[in-house]
């Protein structure tokens, strides 16, 4: 009898020494058909709950109003000008002064002379 090893090779010396062992050298037992028990029921084992996602989409639209205004401001300008003329004039002021350092020397003496002397 040829038993096949782990890798599925004949290995004869291992057969052979399995043939004498089993029911006292007489090779293996025979075997006569199983008595079947009734099934029993053990414990329920519950696995962890699938998850499933059903996803439903709502589309709602806001609307966002965002007002302006312009105003447009017309400016008048109005620019004052101030001018200061002035004008300029030169007085020159002219004086004199007479004078007298002595008496006049009479080249006539009198009676010749005017009666009264220059200036007296």
């Amino acid at each position: 009898m040829n038993y096949k090893h782990w890798n599925n090779q004949p290995n004869q010396q291992v057969a052979g020494a399995w043939d004498n062992q089993w029911n006292n050298g007489q090779g293996f037992p025979k075997h006569c058909a199983p008595q079947v028990s009734p099934t029993q029921q053990g414990p329920s084992q519950v696995s962890p709950t699938q998850q499933y996602v059903n996803t439903n989409v709502s589309n709602t639209e806001i609307n966002h109003v965002h007002p302006s205004h312009t105003t447009n401001v017309n400016k008048h300008m109005t620019t004052h000008k101030h001018y200061f003329p002035h004008t300029e004039s030169v007085v020159n002021d002219i004086q004199e002064q007479h004078i007298m350092c002595g008496k006049p020397h009479n080249p006539c003496p009198p009676p010749c002379g005017p009666k009264k002397p220059f200036g007296w």
